[in-house]
């Protein structure tokens, strides 16, 4: 295919692949052009390292030894915890609890503040944008305690319809929960002006933030929400780990989740006291090696500049939408104005999932099916769509292999 006026890559703005040793190497013979990174993101070697620097020099468990590699360990994992607050610009250390992921900082939510707060009648408000996991928690207490689901729509676009939001909102909202950042559309959620919006009504918001972190500068008291999540291998950090952000006053007030070691302040057989936060809700041997490598990787992403990676990665988006646009049998599926680094796409006659499998025998990973977003997929009509997610080692050469490779495969289903 021939355009009429070529779509031209503009200059690098970020060049750090040579950072990451995974894309250094060949996949079926073929230079690996990964795009799979709303699924998880690859890692740089300095956090590869810090793994290996951790178990050969500094491995103990915390909080309970006398001994030197235990006040050492104890020493690099809370100041993790001040790497986290500081990422986030929360208010104090306190307000970090270390969690295996967004999935399970949401659930303690849920099983904390919603089991003590959320009463029959009450209404949860959620988006169709959301990710199962902001979904089914929240689906289990409604259901247990005899609560009231309700979604916002989306516009044709993809964005969410805000009058929609604030026509949903009234005195029996007790809870709001939004996603920061569409992993099936990328869509970026004006979650700001959703969390004012659902504070006027007295309601607690909670944002999943999994796929915004590591695309966009994250300011938990300028957004003003209760709750904040996200997870570390989507930005750069191990699988296992993630950061529930949440308002002292609200966690103070938050009963524990799990029981065991380490969340207690005494223990009898007549009853226990517990640990103040964060520690209450951080029950047992922690992922003390996970914790630490992934104040790491938010470092990393600190050096290399979230404004300057939101920069690279939206030149990468507006090149791929323009490419992509203009090849015959392929419709883009989420064109909100503003958006962070994800491009999900249909060709015709081809299923995703088969269209995943053909790009990768090109070396180019990309991600097909529902993205998690089965309520999302449903109202839009379509089983799942395929999904291109950039990150900040990704290039407008690899966007140049998602476009020849999509053209392969229209050539051999003969579309």
């Amino acid at each position: 295919m021939t355009l009429e006026t070529p779509i031209v890559a503009p200059a690098m703005q970020l060049d750090r692949r040579a950072d990451f040793p995974i894309l250094q190497q060949q996949v079926r013979g073929q230079r690996l052009v990964y795009l799979d990174n709303g699924a998880t993101t690859q890692k740089p070697g300095v956090v590869i390292e810090a793994e290996r620097d951790f178990y050969e020099k500094s491995n103990a468990n915390i909080h309970r030894g006398v001994h030197w590699l235990s006040q050492h360990s104890t020493d690099l994992y809370d100041n993790s915890r001040e790497i986290a607050q500081a990422f986030l610009h929360a208010e104090r250390v306190e307000e970090i609890v270390f969690t295996s992921g967004t999935t399970e900082g949401i659930n303690l939510v849920a099983a904390t503040w919603g089991r003590k707060h959320i009463q029959a009648g009450d209404e949860i408000i959620l988006t169709m944008l959301e990710h199962h996991s902001n979904i089914v928690p929240w689906q289990l207490l409604a259901e247990e305690k005899g609560a009231v689901i309700k979604v916002v729509p989306i516009l044709e676009n993809g964005e969410l319809d805000i009058e929609a939001y604030r026509g949903l909102l009234s005195d029996r909202t007790k809870f709001v929960g939004l996603v920061h950042v569409s992993n099936a559309l990328g869509t970026i959620n004006p979650v700001k002006e959703m969390t004012a919006m659902a504070h006027e009504v007295g309601a607690v918001v909670l944002i999943d933030g999994a796929q915004a972190v590591a695309h966009k500068v994250v300011d938990v008291k300028d957004l003003d929400c209760d709750f904040y999540v996200f997870s570390g291998h989507k930005i750069f950090g191990p699988t296992g780990t993630g950061v529930l952000y949440g308002k002292y006053k609200l966690l103070d007030a938050m009963p524990p989740w799990k029981g065991g070691g380490d969340m207690i302040h005494t223990v009898s057989f007549s009853g226990s006291t517990y640990a103040p936060v964060p520690q209450r809700f951080e029950a047992g041997t922690p992922n003390i090696a996970g914790v630490i490598v992934l104040a790491r990787a938010l470092q990393y992403v600190q050096e290399v500049g979230l404004e300057a990676i939101a920069a690279h990665e939206n030149a990468l988006l507006e090149y791929a939408t323009a490419l992509l646009a203009e090849m015959p049998g392929i419709s883009i599926v989420g064109t909100a104005e503003h958006k962070a680094g994800v491009l999900s796409f249909l060709v015709k006659d081809i299923h995703p999932h088969d269209l995943g499998t053909i790009l990768d025998m090109d070396g180019v990973a990309i991600r097909a099916g529902h993205h998690c977003a089965m309520p999302l997929m449903t109202h839009l009509g379509i089983p799942g769509t395929a999904r291109a997610s950039f990150a900040l080692y990704n290039s407008f050469e690899d966007v140049d292999a998602l476009a020849s490779s999509l053209k392969k495969a229209q050539k051999l289903f003969g579309v």
